[in-house]
């Protein structure tokens, strides 16, 4: 046959869009023509690809080839389609049989020696496919990856005369098996903080609800230690969260087996750009607030963050997502993240400190906290001062609560918000807040007298009712009480 026809997918922001790959073998002087609005790395492919054919101890057709990769206004990038362009030269070419394309999908990028190299988002692909009904057959080392995502057939190759000896129905292919799929994850304990056990309750009231948290004290007072264990208290994630937070990751190439299940912890630099931090680029990719979809994005000295780069995270901490406009192309990223921030109380950094003497100004003390503006502190819903340990507690032997009993609690708080409203308190709406946070006479009274005193906008009034909520139910309370009321304004006092 002169024109061969192989399926596989593209990428587009979390989408994974049909491509068709249609090879032509005409008369004429030889020549190798692709079209379909390929990018640098697919017109790359023809010296892969003839290199590969003829390693693979195939004949590269010396005739007129011209390789279309539809739809022709999408646009193509990667090494993913060096498979299936050659593929469908062999197959045009009468080298192969065809019979198995029309319910198979092909990606994967090819070495000069025919062996087959992973490519970038396997996961996200497999989704694609499992909704088209049909099997994927891909590299070996990206197989394992897309096996994850339940209801998709994947098949594992490790280079081109392998695939095409399974064509022929001379061969078989890898079924992945992903012996980490049910691995349990493993994170630093909190057992290993000493003291700070007002800050690990604010944690704890975190990751009941789900809220954003920020922590400001000295050096050295265990904000960084805290923030690194943090993901382990954590409800566990269940199978979509997992799947969404893994095909995220696997855009960037960055996604690895052993994390499955494995809540997600960006801690970018403070030099991290606007688009590092939110995402972006000619061909939109994932930032570190993408990358952190389920789990935590920790930002350390967070003054020290450019407040250019720290004013983009006010939209997604509200909406969850971050759309990436281009002129040719727009890129929709999911970014459910919890926010926890640390800073220092001053520039020195020892203000407050017990035995340390603060050395600036109160002029140097309003610019470096003015760094970090209003209406994104507003949006942080726990602020608290972390102090310095004593030395009874820096040299004290015992170790502190694990972070399985921590979780329990915390996921049992969890369970709770499920039931109840089937999401966690800080996604609450204002029409839910109403319904799930409503109040006594006393805790009514409490609350008008810390709006007066705090002078709380309205979204801070929103997120105390939220937080309440989240002591409420870790407490196993149906109600909130002005017990649970007073501890949530104490976590609000920061923004005063």
């Amino acid at each position: 046959m002169a024109v061969a026809v192989v399926k596989s997918r593209a990428l587009n922001g979390m989408d994974a869009p049909e491509v068709v790959v249609e090879a032509h073998l005409a008369n004429g002087l030889p020549a190798f023509t692709l079209v379909g609005l390929p990018e640098t790395e697919v017109k790359e492919a023809r010296d892969r690809v003839r290199a590969a054919i003829q390693n693979a101890r195939f004949e590269f057709p010396a005739r007129r080839i011209t390789v279309n990769l539809a739809p022709a206004d999408l646009p193509k990038e990667s090494g993913r389609f060096d498979l299936p362009i050659a593929l469908a030269i062999l197959a045009a070419s009468g080298q192969i049989p065809a019979d198995k394309f029309k319910q198979t999908e092909f990606a994967g990028e090819l070495a000069l020696t025919g062996e087959l190299r992973s490519v970038r988002g396997a996961l996200a692909m497999a989704l694609a496919t499992r909704s088209a009904g049909r099997l994927l057959v891909l590299p070996a080392a990206s197989a394992g990856e897309a096996a994850l995502a339940s209801g998709v057939d994947t098949l594992g190759a490790t280079s081109l005369l392998e695939v095409c000896a399974w064509l022929g129905g001379q061969g078989s292919l890898l079924e992945p098996v992903s012996d980490n799929a049910n691995a349990a994850p493993d994170y630093p304990d909190f057992a290993d903080v000493k003291g700070q056990a007002a800050t690990k309750r604010a944690l704890e009231v975190a990751a009941a609800g789900g809220h954003s948290l920020l922590m400001a004290g000295p050096p050295g007072t265990g904000k960084s230690m805290l923030a690194a264990r943090f993901p382990g208290i954590l409800p566990a994630m269940n199978e979509d969260e997992a799947l969404e937070a893994a095909a995220v990751q696997s855009l960037n190439g960055g996604f690895r087996l052993e994390h499955w299940r494995r809540r997600p912890f960006r801690a970018p630099h403070h030099t991290a750009s606007a688009v590092a931090l939110v995402g972006g680029g000619g061909n939109p990719r994932p930032g570190e607030i993408s990358l952190a979809h389920h789990g935590v994005l920790f930002l350390d000295e967070l003054p020290e963050f450019s407040r250019q780069v720290l004013e983009v995270l006010r939209e997604p901490l509200e909406s969850g997502r971050i759309t990436i406009s281009r002129a040719a192309r727009q890129a929709d990223f999911p970014a459910r993240f919890q926010l926890v921030a640390a800073m220092n109380p001053c520039p020195c950094g020892y203000l407050g400190h017990p035995t340390q003497a603060c050395r600036d100004t109160p002029d140097q003390i309003a610019r470096y906290r003015g760094r970090i503006s209003g209406p994104l502190l507003d949006r942080i819903d726990i602020q608290i001062s972390v102090p310095a340990l004593t030395q009874n507690e820096l040299m004290q032997a015992g170790a502190g609560e694990a972070s399985t009993a921590i979780r329990g609690r915390v996921q049992a708080a969890r369970d709770r918000q499920m039931q109840r409203q089937g999401k966690p308190n800080s996604a609450l709406g204002t029409q839910e807040i109403d319904q799930h946070c409503t109040l006594d006479a006393a805790s009514e009274a409490l609350l008008k007298q810390a709006i007066a005193r705090l002078n709380l906008s309205a979204r801070a009034y929103h997120r105390v009712l939220k937080l309440a909520r989240s002591v409420a139910d870790l407490a196993g309370s149906d109600v909130i009480t002005s017990t649970h009321l007073a501890e949530a304004i104490q976590y609000r006092r920061g923004a005063a």
